[in-house]
């Protein structure tokens, strides 16, 4: 296990998939990370993309819950409410993504907490932000990419369209445990604890930095949607994805000159780097003609000897065996918690060269339960009530 985050205790009350995959990282990095949920499991392991099951569980679950310890707590019962403060107050995070105002409910929110636990972090993640217009409204990937222009700028002229994964939870869990590990940073040099806030909504803002820069600055353009073959409304021809007699090939950056060599077109040395974004059409027609007329295998060669920055445009089988990928280590498989081998995708930054361990698959509701509790001072028969009076649940009960 990594040990960058040694001895720090994480408590997580989050489900979907922004609040699990940000404590996962911490988790990666060597927090201890107690899942807390209810007493019949937290939404992410009820439900998963494409109905897929592995033992049970959903492909939801095993996203975002390696490497954590897991904990069944109903916290409006009198006994698990007292589990949960004493947890609490031997944290150093708390973090949660409820809507706002459930915590406050509780009796847990952040400036309750923190009076009685200066030292403590509290992090919260949301669909909209802790305030404002929005703060009640339910924040879900899809509603926040169609707020947020993301659809729009993914789309064509046809409509707009998502991007094919729940990208504002993914950067959304980035940014959650960027800013719990730099709240961290601060307690150690000063003592003090405070509140993190991460929104859907700012993070898939965050996700368009350079289009929003180009938007805001200058004139601005009539729409924002992608142009044919055009990677994006900000771009120039010839950036963009284009498809060839058997598949599809991108072609990035660089002198204009070197591709049409390369695809043996000379006109487009008629485009300077102005009309190369003002004409961008005529330059992507003229690429898309020539590219389409030859399979991919007849391309690559001549892109790479002039030095054309391209790709080919890969489907997930394809990606899994990309040799590069293999070389990061990108995917693992693991022994899974209930006996069947799992694939998942790995922690993407490595320290002093290595990856994260997976030393803890996605564990069974519950499984930690008693493990916690002793860590707690609660006694066997304090911890067998508890299960008795359903405060909390043990997997092996």
């Amino acid at each position: 296990m990594l040990d960058l985050l040694s001895g720090v205790r994480v408590v997580s009350l989050n489900h979907f998939l922004l609040g699990p995959v940000g404590a996962q990282y911490l988790a990666d990095m060597g927090a201890e990370v107690i899942a807390v949920e209810p007493l019949d499991g937290a939404f992410q392991r009820s439900w998963g993309g494409a109905n897929k099951r592995v033992d049970g569980q959903s492909m939801l679950f095993l996203a975002g819950n390696r490497n954590k310890k897991s904990l069944a707590l109903d916290m409006k019962s009198a006994g698990g409410r007292a589990v949960m403060e004493r947890l609490i107050a031997r944290a150093d995070v708390l973090a949660e993504n409820f809507r706002p105002g459930v915590m406050q409910r509780l009796g847990l929110g952040s400036d309750e907490l923190l009076q009685r636990h200066p030292g403590l972090i509290y992090a919260a993640a949301s669909g909209f932000g802790a305030d404002g217009p929005y703060a009640d409204r339910p924040g879900q990937d899809l509603l926040i990419q169609a707020m947020s222009g993301l659809a729009k700028i993914t789309g064509s002229a046809e409509g707009a369209r998502p991007v094919g994964v729940s990208a504002a939870d993914h950067h959304g869990a980035a940014l959650f445990a960027l800013g719990i590990v730099g709240a961290l940073v601060r307690r150690q040099r000063t003592g003090r604890g405070g509140r993190v806030d991460v929104s859907l909504l700012s993070a898939a803002i965050d996700l368009q930095v350079e289009s929003f820069t180009c938007y805001m600055n200058g004139e601005q353009p009539d729409t924002v949607h992608q142009p044919r073959n055009i990677g994006g409304w900000y771009f120039a021809a010839p950036y963009g994805i284009y498809s060839t007699s058997d598949g599809e090939l991108a072609i990035s950056l660089g002198d204009i000159a070197l591709l049409a060599r390369a695809i043996e077109r000379p006109q487009l040395n008629d485009f300077d780097k102005n009309a190369q974004y003002d004409r961008r059409d005529e330059v992507a027609a003229i690429v898309a003609g020539a590219l389409a007329a030859r399979p991919t295998a007849h391309w690559l060669p001549r892109l790479a000897a002039e030095g054309v920055w391209h790709s080919v445009v890969n489907d997930y089988a394809e990606v899994l065996d990309d040799p590069q990928v293999r070389h990061n280590g990108s995917f693992v498989e693991v022994a899974g918690a209930t006996g069947s081998a799992i694939r998942l995708v790995n922690h993407p930054i490595r320290y002093d060269g290595a990856a994260a361990e997976v030393a803890m698959p996605p564990q069974p509701l519950g499984a930690q339960t008693r493990e916690i509790l002793r860590s707690l001072d609660y006694s066997d028969v304090e911890i067998s009530e508890l299960i008795a009076a359903r405060a909390v649940g043990a997997a092996q009960d």
